[in-house]
């Protein structure tokens, strides 16, 4: 039975794992939290407690560390799924200025320290849940094509992570970038909903259900699709007032007001070579 490592078996990688267990996989999942350990047994997945740290003292980082069996963790997988968000800002909770700045900048350098253990394991192939914002709006139109230019210090970091993982030679690396995650217990609208004065009206919504981002997932290991990059967004992008406002009523929700009287600035996210290169159809295409 093939065998597979998912790195975070969160909102997206424990529902992934339970669709891979459905595929015939076995799965090893990895949380950083003790109390979810049993929750993951009891799914049919051979939970580890694996966390990445840096720590810092006296606003410098001095040592790293990864607590947990990470070698059991990869041994005898084929495929590791790295699906861990970089959370950059909780990483400085606490810490001195100088620290703090330090650490917010540590995503990059927790991967770094996890390759020496990939490359000697079992593991081939890589798949690295990326996301869009490594693209800024410069342009209106974007694809796998793009050169990437992020603005925000997130998506400057998955970039470099994308850069190190694919650079690799000891395994392949598919690079997935995914716009804004929805599902049956996420819809963005709930956090705007009676908001006032909302940015960017005629800006395009780039999202896409959880549901797809499974089945692109499973489309990629099935396909054997590796030193790739994807967009994954779905394929109907109406405007954030638009669509928004449309979930607002759906859901009986109070309406979001946005701000027209400044020019909306936002970027479409084409995700053709998903369908053309996977063969995959979309689910949920219209959100």
């Amino acid at each position: 039975m093939t065998k597979i490592s998912i790195l975070g078996c969160g909102w997206l990688g424990l529902p992934l794992a339970k669709a891979l267990l459905g595929n015939g996989f076995s799965v090893n999942g990895s949380t950083t939290t003790v109390e979810k350990i049993s929750g993951l047994k009891n799914s049919g997945i051979n939970p580890f407690l694996i966390n990445v740290t840096l720590s810092a003292v006296e606003g410098a980082l001095d040592s790293k560390s990864i607590s947990g069996t990470i070698d059991s963790f990869l041994q005898k997988s084929t495929t590791l799924i790295i699906d861990i968000p970089p959370k950059l800002r909780g990483n400085a909770k606490g810490l001195s200025p100088d620290a703090s700045g330090a650490l917010e900048k540590t995503f990059v350098k927790k991967i770094a320290i996890l390759i020496p253990f990939i490359e000697k394991s079992s593991v081939k192939n890589v798949l690295f849940i990326s996301s869009t914002s490594v693209y800024n709006d410069a342009e209106p139109f974007v694809t796998e094509e793009t050169i990437p230019k992020p603005d925000t210090e997130g998506g400057k970091q998955l970039l470099e992570t994308e850069q190190l993982l694919q650079s690799n030679e000891h395994f392949k690396t598919t690079v997935l970038r995914f716009g804004g995650l929805i599902g049956e217990d996420r819809q963005p609208v709930k956090f705007l909903s009676g908001r006032e004065n909302l940015d960017n009206p005629d800006a395009p919504i780039n999202l896409i259900h959880q549901k797809d981002c499974i089945g692109i997932i499973l489309k990629i290991i099935e396909n054997n699709s590796w030193n790739e990059t994807f967009n994954a967004v779905a394929p109907s992008h109406p405007s954030r007032s638009v669509y928004y406002t449309q979930k607002a009523i759906d859901l009986n929700l109070a309406l979001p007001n946005f701000n027209h009287s400044k020019p909306s600035i936002g970027k479409t996210i084409l995700s053709k070579k998903i369908e053309t290169v996977l063969g995959y159809t979309f689910t949920k295409p219209n959100l």
